[in-house]
Protein backbone atom coordinates (compact mmCIF):
# COMPACT_ATOMS: atom_id res chain seq x y z
CA UNK A 1 0.00 0.00 0.00
CA UNK A 2 1.35 3.43 -0.95
CA UNK A 3 1.88 6.39 1.34
CA UNK A 4 -0.92 8.20 -0.53
CA UNK A 5 -3.39 5.35 0.10
CA UNK A 6 -2.50 5.36 3.80
CA UNK A 7 -3.18 9.11 3.99
CA UNK A 8 -6.54 8.73 2.25
CA UNK A 9 -7.74 5.98 4.60
CA UNK A 10 -6.41 7.80 7.67
CA UNK A 11 -8.25 10.99 6.68
CA UNK A 12 -11.43 9.02 5.92
CA UNK A 13 -11.33 7.26 9.32
CA UNK A 14 -10.91 10.54 11.21
CA UNK A 15 -13.88 11.97 9.27
CA UNK A 16 -16.00 9.00 10.42
CA UNK A 17 -15.16 9.76 14.07
CA UNK A 18 -16.14 13.40 13.55
CA UNK A 19 -19.45 12.16 12.13
CA UNK A 20 -19.91 10.00 15.26
CA UNK A 21 -19.37 6.71 13.45
CA UNK A 22 -16.48 5.15 15.44
CA UNK A 23 -17.27 1.63 14.22
CA UNK A 24 -16.60 2.58 10.59
CA UNK A 25 -13.50 4.51 11.65
CA UNK A 26 -12.10 1.47 13.46
CA UNK A 27 -12.77 -0.76 10.45
CA UNK A 28 -10.92 1.65 8.13
CA UNK A 29 -7.98 2.00 10.52
CA UNK A 30 -7.65 -1.78 10.80
CA UNK A 31 -7.62 -2.11 6.98
CA UNK A 32 -4.58 0.15 6.65
CA UNK A 33 -1.65 -2.11 5.79
CA UNK A 34 1.24 0.18 6.77
CA UNK A 35 0.21 1.52 10.18
CA UNK A 36 2.45 4.03 11.95
CA UNK A 37 2.58 4.86 15.67
CA UNK A 38 -0.16 7.49 15.42
CA UNK A 39 -2.57 5.15 13.64
CA UNK A 40 -2.03 2.42 16.26
CA UNK A 41 -2.62 5.10 18.93
CA UNK A 42 -5.95 6.00 17.28
CA UNK A 43 -6.96 2.33 17.15
CA UNK A 44 -6.15 1.95 20.84
CA UNK A 45 -8.23 5.03 21.73
CA UNK A 46 -11.25 3.70 19.81
CA UNK A 47 -11.00 0.33 21.57
CA UNK A 48 -10.52 2.06 24.94
CA UNK A 49 -13.60 4.25 24.41
CA UNK A 50 -15.54 1.07 23.59
CA UNK A 51 -14.24 -0.64 26.78
CA UNK A 52 -12.44 -3.32 24.73
CA UNK A 53 -9.46 -3.17 27.05
CA UNK A 54 -7.49 -6.18 25.78
CA UNK A 55 -7.53 -4.90 22.20
CA UNK A 56 -6.71 -1.38 23.40
CA UNK A 57 -3.67 -2.69 25.28
CA UNK A 58 -2.38 -4.48 22.15
CA UNK A 59 -2.82 -1.36 20.01
CA UNK A 60 -0.97 0.87 22.48
CA UNK A 61 1.79 -1.78 22.70
CA UNK A 62 2.30 -1.52 18.94
CA UNK A 63 2.12 2.28 19.02
CA UNK A 64 4.92 2.39 21.60
CA UNK A 65 6.85 -0.20 19.59
CA UNK A 66 6.77 2.15 16.60
CA UNK A 67 7.66 5.27 18.66
CA UNK A 68 9.14 4.73 22.12
CA UNK A 69 9.08 8.50 22.79
CA UNK A 70 5.30 8.94 22.38
CA UNK A 71 4.33 9.97 25.91
CA UNK A 72 0.61 10.06 25.04
CA UNK A 73 0.71 6.33 24.19
CA UNK A 74 2.28 5.49 27.57
CA UNK A 75 -0.37 7.67 29.24
CA UNK A 76 -3.26 5.91 27.46
CA UNK A 77 -1.84 2.45 28.12
CA UNK A 78 -1.54 3.46 31.79
CA UNK A 79 -5.26 4.35 31.73
CA UNK A 80 -5.99 0.97 30.12
CA UNK A 81 -4.03 -0.95 32.78
CA UNK A 82 -5.77 1.06 35.53
CA UNK A 83 -9.20 0.06 34.20
CA UNK A 84 -8.02 -3.56 34.09
CA UNK A 85 -6.94 -3.15 37.75
CA UNK A 86 -3.32 -3.95 36.85
CA UNK A 87 -2.07 -1.12 39.03
CA UNK A 88 1.65 -1.97 39.06
CA UNK A 89 1.82 -1.84 35.25
CA UNK A 90 -0.34 1.27 35.20
CA UNK A 91 2.09 3.00 37.58
CA UNK A 92 5.08 2.13 35.37
CA UNK A 93 3.39 3.55 32.27
CA UNK A 94 2.38 6.81 33.96
CA UNK A 95 5.94 7.18 35.26
CA UNK A 96 7.29 6.56 31.75
CA UNK A 97 4.91 9.20 30.35
CA UNK A 98 6.22 11.67 32.94
CA UNK A 99 9.81 10.79 31.96
CA UNK A 100 9.08 11.52 28.30
CA UNK A 101 8.04 15.06 29.27
CA UNK A 102 11.79 15.64 29.87
CA UNK A 103 11.27 18.22 32.60
CA UNK A 104 8.75 20.29 30.62
CA UNK A 105 5.37 21.30 32.04
CA UNK A 106 3.51 20.02 28.99
CA UNK A 107 3.69 18.49 25.52
CA UNK A 108 1.43 20.16 22.96
CA UNK A 109 0.53 17.51 20.37
CA UNK A 110 -1.26 19.95 18.06
CA UNK A 111 1.74 20.21 15.68
CA UNK A 112 1.62 16.41 15.36
CA UNK A 113 -2.11 16.36 14.56
CA UNK A 114 -3.63 15.69 18.02
CA UNK A 115 -5.46 18.62 19.62
CA UNK A 116 -4.38 17.72 23.15
CA UNK A 117 -1.86 18.98 25.68
CA UNK A 118 -0.38 16.41 28.04
CA UNK A 119 0.37 18.24 31.31
CA UNK A 120 2.98 17.03 33.78
CA UNK A 121 0.68 17.90 36.70
CA UNK A 122 -2.08 15.61 35.34
CA UNK A 123 0.34 12.74 34.81
CA UNK A 124 1.45 13.13 38.45
CA UNK A 125 -2.25 13.26 39.43
CA UNK A 126 -2.74 9.79 37.93
CA UNK A 127 0.50 8.50 39.48
CA UNK A 128 -0.83 9.59 42.88
CA UNK A 129 -4.14 7.82 42.24
CA UNK A 130 -2.43 4.52 41.33
CA UNK A 131 -0.20 4.74 44.41
CA UNK A 132 -3.33 5.29 46.51
CA UNK A 133 -4.82 2.14 44.98
CA UNK A 134 -1.64 0.31 46.04
CA UNK A 135 -1.95 1.69 49.58
CA UNK A 136 1.09 3.98 49.24
CA UNK A 137 -0.66 7.05 50.67
CA UNK A 138 2.49 8.99 51.57
CA UNK A 139 3.97 8.66 48.08
CA UNK A 140 0.60 9.59 46.59
CA UNK A 141 0.57 12.75 48.70
CA UNK A 142 4.12 13.65 47.60
CA UNK A 143 3.24 13.33 43.92
CA UNK A 144 0.09 15.42 44.29
CA UNK A 145 2.02 18.15 46.10
CA UNK A 146 4.49 18.16 43.20
CA UNK A 147 1.56 18.31 40.78
CA UNK A 148 0.24 21.39 42.61
CA UNK A 149 3.58 23.12 42.16
CA UNK A 150 3.59 22.35 38.41
CA UNK A 151 0.03 23.26 37.51
CA UNK A 152 -0.15 26.12 35.04
CA UNK A 153 -3.41 27.81 36.09
CA UNK A 154 -6.58 27.50 38.12
CA UNK A 155 -8.29 25.16 35.67
CA UNK A 156 -6.55 22.24 37.39
CA UNK A 157 -8.69 22.52 40.51
CA UNK A 158 -9.25 18.75 40.40
CA UNK A 159 -5.69 18.37 41.71
CA UNK A 160 -6.71 20.28 44.87
CA UNK A 161 -9.69 17.95 45.29
CA UNK A 162 -7.43 14.93 44.76
CA UNK A 163 -5.05 16.12 47.50
CA UNK A 164 -7.98 16.62 49.89
CA UNK A 165 -9.12 13.05 49.13
CA UNK A 166 -5.62 11.66 49.77
CA UNK A 167 -5.46 13.35 53.17
CA UNK A 168 -8.68 11.49 54.02
CA UNK A 169 -7.29 8.30 52.41
CA UNK A 170 -10.01 8.31 49.79
CA UNK A 171 -9.76 7.71 46.03
CA UNK A 172 -10.58 10.27 43.31
CA UNK A 173 -11.39 10.22 39.55
CA UNK A 174 -8.77 9.31 36.92
CA UNK A 175 -7.68 11.92 34.34
CA UNK A 176 -8.27 10.63 30.78
CA UNK A 177 -7.90 11.95 27.23
CA UNK A 178 -11.34 13.03 26.02
CA UNK A 179 -13.10 10.52 23.76
CA UNK A 180 -12.98 11.44 20.07
CA UNK A 181 -9.51 13.03 20.14
CA UNK A 182 -7.33 11.31 17.54
CA UNK A 183 -4.16 12.01 15.58
CA UNK A 184 -5.07 13.51 12.20
CA UNK A 185 -2.88 13.24 9.10
CA UNK A 186 -0.85 16.30 8.13
CA UNK A 187 -3.35 18.73 6.60
CA UNK A 188 -0.79 19.93 4.07
CA UNK A 189 -0.26 16.39 2.78
CA UNK A 190 -4.02 15.77 2.64
CA UNK A 191 -4.52 19.00 0.67
CA UNK A 192 -2.01 17.74 -1.90
CA UNK A 193 -3.78 14.42 -2.47
CA UNK A 194 -6.01 15.75 -5.23
CA UNK A 195 -3.45 18.17 -6.66
CA UNK A 196 -0.45 16.00 -7.43
CA UNK A 197 -0.31 13.69 -10.46
CA UNK A 198 2.25 11.04 -9.57
CA UNK A 199 2.02 9.00 -12.80
CA UNK A 200 1.73 11.80 -15.36
CA UNK A 201 -0.58 11.89 -18.36
CA UNK A 202 -0.53 9.59 -21.38
CA UNK A 203 0.70 11.03 -24.67
CA UNK A 204 -0.99 9.98 -27.93
CA UNK A 205 1.44 9.08 -30.72
CA UNK A 206 0.34 9.90 -34.28
CA UNK A 207 2.11 10.08 -37.65
CA UNK A 208 1.95 12.68 -40.44
CA UNK A 209 3.36 10.21 -43.01
CA UNK A 210 0.45 9.03 -45.26
CA UNK A 211 1.97 5.59 -45.89
CA UNK A 212 2.67 4.96 -42.21
CA UNK A 213 0.33 2.18 -41.09
CA UNK A 214 1.62 2.15 -37.48
CA UNK A 215 -1.21 3.19 -35.14
CA UNK A 216 0.05 2.19 -31.71
CA UNK A 217 2.55 3.44 -29.17
CA UNK A 218 6.28 3.37 -29.71
CA UNK A 219 8.14 0.74 -27.66
CA UNK A 220 10.37 1.68 -24.76
CA UNK A 221 13.59 3.27 -25.97
CA UNK A 222 17.00 2.30 -24.55
CA UNK A 223 18.18 4.64 -21.83
CA UNK A 224 21.70 6.03 -21.52
CA UNK A 225 23.45 4.95 -18.32
CA UNK A 226 25.99 7.09 -16.47
CA UNK A 227 25.29 10.31 -18.33
CA UNK A 228 28.33 12.63 -17.89
CA UNK A 229 27.59 15.61 -15.71
CA UNK A 230 29.42 18.75 -14.68
CA UNK A 231 31.48 18.20 -11.51
CA UNK A 232 29.75 19.61 -8.46
CA UNK A 233 31.61 22.36 -6.65
CA UNK A 234 32.56 21.19 -3.13
CA UNK A 235 30.27 22.63 -0.49
CA UNK A 236 31.62 24.99 2.16
CA UNK A 237 31.15 23.77 5.73
CA UNK A 238 29.90 26.49 8.05
CA UNK A 239 30.32 26.35 11.82
CA UNK A 240 26.99 27.15 13.47
CA UNK A 241 26.45 28.89 16.75
CA UNK A 242 24.40 27.24 19.48
CA UNK A 243 24.17 23.74 20.90
CA UNK A 244 23.50 20.78 18.54
CA UNK A 245 20.24 18.89 19.18
CA UNK A 246 18.55 15.93 17.49
CA UNK A 247 14.91 16.32 16.37
CA UNK A 248 12.67 13.61 17.90
CA UNK A 249 9.30 14.39 16.27
CA UNK A 250 8.05 15.92 13.04
CA UNK A 251 7.04 19.58 13.34
CA UNK A 252 5.18 21.50 10.62
CA UNK A 253 5.11 25.30 11.01
CA UNK A 254 1.84 27.20 11.28
CA UNK A 255 3.36 30.70 11.42
CA UNK A 256 6.18 32.34 9.48
CA UNK A 257 8.35 32.42 12.63
CA UNK A 258 8.26 28.60 13.02
CA UNK A 259 10.60 26.15 11.27
CA UNK A 260 9.80 22.79 9.64
CA UNK A 261 11.88 19.85 10.95
CA UNK A 262 11.70 16.05 10.74
CA UNK A 263 12.88 13.25 13.06
CA UNK A 264 16.64 12.79 12.81
CA UNK A 265 17.43 16.36 11.71
CA UNK A 266 20.29 18.11 13.53
CA UNK A 267 19.49 21.67 14.64
CA UNK A 268 21.49 24.22 16.64
CA UNK A 269 19.63 25.77 19.59
CA UNK A 270 20.44 29.46 20.00
CA UNK A 271 18.03 30.22 22.83
CA UNK A 272 15.39 28.40 24.88
CA UNK A 273 12.43 30.46 26.10
CA UNK A 274 10.34 29.96 29.23
CA UNK A 275 7.33 29.12 27.00
CA UNK A 276 9.00 25.85 25.83
CA UNK A 277 9.87 27.29 22.39
CA UNK A 278 13.49 27.24 21.20
CA UNK A 279 15.14 29.50 18.63
CA UNK A 280 17.15 27.20 16.34
CA UNK A 281 19.20 27.22 13.13
CA UNK A 282 18.57 24.51 10.51
CA UNK A 283 19.66 24.48 6.85
CA UNK A 284 20.87 28.09 7.22
CA UNK A 285 17.39 29.15 8.36
CA UNK A 286 16.47 30.45 11.78
CA UNK A 287 13.08 29.82 13.42
CA UNK A 288 11.13 28.48 16.38
CA UNK A 289 10.64 24.80 17.31
CA UNK A 290 9.08 23.27 20.49
CA UNK A 291 12.01 22.43 22.78
CA UNK A 292 10.42 19.17 23.96
CA UNK A 293 10.70 17.97 20.34
CA UNK A 294 14.51 18.10 20.68
CA UNK A 295 17.20 16.06 22.43
CA UNK A 296 20.70 17.43 23.16
CA UNK A 297 23.64 15.84 21.38
CA UNK A 298 26.11 14.82 24.11
CA UNK A 299 29.50 14.66 22.41
CA UNK A 300 31.82 15.20 25.40
CA UNK A 301 30.77 12.07 27.25
CA UNK A 302 31.53 9.94 24.22
CA UNK A 303 35.30 10.62 24.40
CA UNK A 304 35.80 8.13 27.23
CA UNK A 305 35.62 5.22 24.82
CA UNK A 306 36.71 4.64 21.22
CA UNK A 307 34.27 5.81 18.63
CA UNK A 308 33.73 4.55 15.13
CA UNK A 309 33.52 7.26 12.51
CA UNK A 310 32.49 6.27 9.04
CA UNK A 311 34.28 8.41 6.46
CA UNK A 312 33.85 8.53 2.75
CA UNK A 313 35.98 10.44 0.25
CA UNK A 314 33.80 11.96 -2.44
CA UNK A 315 35.99 12.41 -5.53
CA UNK A 316 34.68 14.86 -8.09
CA UNK A 317 35.69 13.60 -11.52
CA UNK A 318 35.37 14.83 -15.09
CA UNK A 319 33.57 13.01 -17.86
CA UNK A 320 36.61 10.76 -18.28
CA UNK A 321 36.88 10.14 -14.51
CA UNK A 322 40.42 11.56 -14.46
CA UNK A 323 41.02 12.57 -10.84
CA UNK A 324 44.38 14.13 -11.66
CA UNK A 325 42.54 17.33 -12.69
CA UNK A 326 41.74 18.04 -9.04
CA UNK A 327 44.05 19.07 -6.23
CA UNK A 328 42.20 17.24 -3.47
CA UNK A 329 38.97 15.67 -2.33
CA UNK A 330 36.25 16.34 0.20
CA UNK A 331 35.94 13.87 3.09
CA UNK A 332 32.53 13.74 4.72
CA UNK A 333 32.66 12.31 8.24
CA UNK A 334 29.41 10.84 9.53
CA UNK A 335 29.24 10.90 13.34
CA UNK A 336 26.27 12.07 15.44
CA UNK A 337 26.40 14.98 13.00
CA UNK A 338 28.25 15.44 9.71
CA UNK A 339 31.37 17.51 8.99
CA UNK A 340 33.46 17.95 5.85
CA UNK A 341 37.20 18.50 5.46
CA UNK A 342 39.44 18.98 2.39
CA UNK A 343 42.22 16.37 2.08
CA UNK A 344 45.05 16.51 -0.46
CA UNK A 345 45.76 13.38 -2.51
CA UNK A 346 48.52 11.16 -1.15
CA UNK A 347 48.10 12.14 2.49
CA UNK A 348 48.96 9.47 5.05
CA UNK A 349 46.41 7.87 7.35
CA UNK A 350 47.93 9.63 10.37
CA UNK A 351 47.59 13.10 8.82
CA UNK A 352 43.98 12.41 7.77
CA UNK A 353 43.16 11.16 11.28
CA UNK A 354 44.78 14.23 12.86
CA UNK A 355 42.86 16.59 10.55
CA UNK A 356 39.53 14.98 11.40
CA UNK A 357 40.28 14.87 15.14
CA UNK A 358 41.08 18.61 15.08
CA UNK A 359 37.78 19.30 13.34
CA UNK A 360 35.82 17.24 15.88
CA UNK A 361 37.92 18.56 18.79
CA UNK A 362 38.48 14.98 19.94
CA UNK A 363 41.80 13.14 20.55
CA UNK A 364 43.04 11.11 17.59
CA UNK A 365 43.50 8.09 19.88
CA UNK A 366 39.72 7.96 20.42
CA UNK A 367 38.90 7.80 16.69
CA UNK A 368 38.76 4.92 14.27
CA UNK A 369 38.29 5.44 10.53
CA UNK A 370 36.69 2.68 8.54
CA UNK A 371 35.59 2.24 4.98
CA UNK A 372 31.91 2.78 4.34
CA UNK A 373 29.80 -0.12 3.18
CA UNK A 374 27.95 0.09 -0.17
CA UNK A 375 24.58 1.78 0.10
CA UNK A 376 21.38 0.15 -1.11
CA UNK A 377 20.00 1.45 -4.39
CA UNK A 378 16.27 1.85 -5.06
CA UNK A 379 14.24 2.91 -8.09
CA UNK A 380 11.54 5.61 -7.98
CA UNK A 381 8.03 4.29 -8.66
CA UNK A 382 6.59 7.82 -8.89
CA UNK A 383 7.90 11.35 -9.26
CA UNK A 384 8.25 13.30 -6.01
CA UNK A 385 8.37 17.10 -5.69
CA UNK A 386 9.73 18.49 -2.43
CA UNK A 387 7.48 20.55 -0.14
CA UNK A 388 10.23 21.49 2.35
CA UNK A 389 13.96 22.27 1.91
CA UNK A 390 15.10 18.94 3.34
CA UNK A 391 13.05 16.84 0.85
CA UNK A 392 14.68 15.10 -2.15
CA UNK A 393 13.28 15.75 -5.65
CA UNK A 394 13.28 12.92 -8.18
CA UNK A 395 11.46 11.67 -11.26
CA UNK A 396 9.82 8.32 -11.89
CA UNK A 397 12.52 5.80 -12.83
CA UNK A 398 15.40 7.63 -11.15
CA UNK A 399 17.92 5.49 -9.25
CA UNK A 400 18.36 6.68 -5.65
CA UNK A 401 21.15 5.72 -3.25
CA UNK A 402 19.73 5.14 0.25
CA UNK A 403 21.97 6.73 2.88
CA UNK A 404 19.93 6.03 6.02
CA UNK A 405 16.48 5.17 7.38
CA UNK A 406 14.75 8.09 9.12
CA UNK A 407 11.73 6.08 10.34
CA UNK A 408 9.22 3.55 8.99
CA UNK A 409 7.83 6.05 6.45
CA UNK A 410 10.86 8.12 5.39
CA UNK A 411 14.35 7.43 4.00
CA UNK A 412 17.38 9.67 3.39
CA UNK A 413 18.99 9.31 0.00
CA UNK A 414 21.06 10.83 -2.78
CA UNK A 415 19.91 11.42 -6.35
CA UNK A 416 21.23 13.68 -9.12
CA UNK A 417 23.89 15.13 -6.81
CA UNK A 418 21.37 16.13 -4.13
CA UNK A 419 20.76 14.67 -0.67
CA UNK A 420 17.41 14.73 1.14
CA UNK A 421 14.56 12.69 2.59
CA UNK A 422 11.66 11.07 0.75
CA UNK A 423 8.69 8.69 1.41
CA UNK A 424 9.81 5.06 1.38
CA UNK A 425 6.52 4.08 -0.31
CA UNK A 426 7.57 5.98 -3.45
CA UNK A 427 10.46 3.58 -4.22
CA UNK A 428 11.28 -0.10 -4.45
CA UNK A 429 14.56 -2.00 -4.10
CA UNK A 430 16.54 -2.87 -7.23
CA UNK A 431 17.02 -6.55 -8.02
CA UNK A 432 20.46 -8.07 -8.34
CA UNK A 433 20.75 -7.61 -12.14
CA UNK A 434 19.83 -3.94 -11.96
CA UNK A 435 22.31 -3.36 -9.12
CA UNK A 436 25.16 -4.58 -11.32
CA UNK A 437 24.32 -2.42 -14.33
Amino acid sequence: MSFVSTLRQWDEAVACVEQRDPASALRIFLNIEEKNSKIFFNIGCLYLNNSELDEAEKAFDRSIGKDEHLAAAFFQRGVTFYKKERFEESLLDFQQAFKQLRGNQLIDYKPLGLRYKLYACEVLHNIGLVQAQLGKWEKAQENLLTALSLRADAKFSHIDHALDAILKQKLFPLVEIRAGLLFKPNKHYVAELEKRDYLGKAKVVSSIVPADEFSGFAPLQPQVDNVPSTPKVPEVLRVFEGEPHTVLYEFYPETKEELAVLPGNIVFVLQKGADNWASVVFNEKRGLVPYNFLEPLDIVTMTSKPMQIISQALLYSSQTNNIRDFSGCIVKVHFRFTIAVRIAHGQSYGIILQTISSKLKLPASALTLCKSVPHEKVVALYSYASSTPEDLDFEQGNIITVLSKVNDEWLEGQCNGKVGIFPSSFVKALNGDQQCE
